[in-house]
């Protein structure tokens, strides 16, 4: 461990337990290193093949039509991110917002979409309709919703899949954990997903909310069978630079229907100014492999240094990544608030801040969030949350760069040792 003598105040037995941690993390700090290059490559290339150049960065104002650089950009997120195309626009609100405005563009009344990942998140729950008063929500549209949960061990009940695809439009997947404790699903297992609703239904579309995993392996879900994949520009694909967005990609009719929902029938993705947002949404995109890589990194010495101080983890240190989240099973409220104190202390912007739980909008139980960024809500930087619910997990993701990150992990424990004392 780095000598901080003078700057920071950790406990001996805390900084020998990261010591040993980081010693346990190498292999797996080897294997997020190689997926970098390859990623880092794969994004280069795109930028080189679509021959970007500096008036691709200029934004446009009023309708946008015409702007070369929203265009050029929609084509090297596809190419990088294996699709047919992509529709990438700062007019995304948030990954909600994007996910919504994919499914309302697919969907149409009388059809059923399917969850076979159990529950989405939280957030989507009002989107469907299955939570809150439905006030434009797919049920309210006449859309239907179904949902098959995985099995115990957190797999894929592909026999179910295969038969619901039978009479659903979609097959719904969520890759990331959201708030259960469940595993994340790797890029192959959603491939083994799309294979199972199509041999159930041909004409199924596989719909992934990519959300948290974008660069953690070196292919993504539309190169493994999915139709469609959507995920927001302030996790990981904006890299920490991109200011807000959303990205939806995959097969090209698809997306195409999509820009019709995100504006309005026969305009589509043909008008939408970009403003100023064009150079931050390139350089965030050029470097998002290597902020996924550090914050896959300080996930996984979270999990190290956890695992040591006698706390469960999912996933464990070493298991193989497919997104940037760990959650850590803290056991009381007190460690909950105190571990995310921690973490908004070891933040660069608002470190003097305390975070409290409070009833946030399209949850349903008090949360407790704590994020200094750069960028509000910026996940793809080092934050913390989790409900005020047992066994009082905290699901922590981000980290800009490693060791920033390290610090924020052991400013967590520090916090949640001096509570105690």
């Amino acid at each position: 461990m780095t000598d901080l003598t003078g700057l920071y105040d950790f406990s001996p037995r805390l900084l020998a337990l990261a010591d040993k941690a980081e010693e346990k993390c190498r292999e797996a700090f080897a294997r997020i290193e190689e997926i970098q290059a390859y990623n880092e490559a794969k994004v280069l290339k795109a930028f080189a093949d679509n021959r970007v150049s500096a008036a691709h960065l200029v934004g446009t104002t009023g309708y946008g039509y015409d702007d070369m650089g929203r265009d050029t950009l929609d084509r090297v997120f596809a190419q990088a991110l294996g699709a047919e195309d992509a529709l990438v626009r700062h007019q995304f609100v948030s990954g909600t917002h994007t996910l919504a405005t994919a499914l309302f563009g697919v969907l149409r009344t009388g059809d059923t979409v399917v969850s076979v990942t159990g529950a989405p998140y939280d957030t989507m729950e009002e989107v469907i309709g299955i939570r809150g008063g439905g006030t434009g929500s797919l049920q309210e549209f006449g859309i239907h919703y179904r949902q098959l949960e995985l099995l115990p061990d957190g797999s894929p009940d592909y026999p179910a899949i295969e038969e619901a695809a039978k009479t659903a439009k979609m097959i719904y997947i969520q890759r990331s954990r959201g708030y259960s404790l469940r595993p994340s699903l790797p890029v192959e297992t959603i491939g083994k997903i799309a294979a199972a609703a199509k041999r159930g239904n041909p004409d199924t579309v596989v719909f992934v909310d990519n959300c948290y995993g974008e660069f953690v392996e070196k292919l993504e879900p539309v190169s493994a069978g999915a139709d469609l994949m959507a995920g927001s520009l302030i996790k990981n694909p904006g890299g920490g630079i991109a200011p807000t967005g959303g990205y939806i990609a995959g097969r090209h009719d698809l997306v195409e229907l999509c820009g019709y929902r995100l504006t309005c029938p026969g305009i589509g993705r043909e008008s939408g100014c970009t403003q100023d947002q064009n150079r931050g949404l390139y350089l965030g995109f050029f470097h998002a492999p290597s902020a996924v890589a550090n914050a896959v990194k300080t996930s996984c010495f979270a999990c190290a240094l956890f695992e040591e101080l006698g706390y469960p983890t999912t996933p464990r240190c070493g298991d193989p990544r497919t997104d940037i989240i760990a959650a850590i099973e803290l056991g009381s409220a007190e460690n909950l608030c105190a571990f995310c104190r921690g973490i908004q202390a070891g933040s660069p912007v608002d470190s003097h801040v305390t975070p409290e739980p409070w009833a946030m909008p399209g949850y349903s139980d008090e949360v407790i969030m704590a994020a200094g960024a750069f960028t509000m809500g910026a996940s793809l930087e080092l934050s913390a949350d989790g409900p005020l619910r047992a066994p009082y997990s905290v699901w922590v993701q981000g980290g800009l760069t490693y060791n920033t990150g390290k610090l924020g992990i052991l400013l967590a424990a520090q916090a949640m040792e001096s509570a105690r004392s």
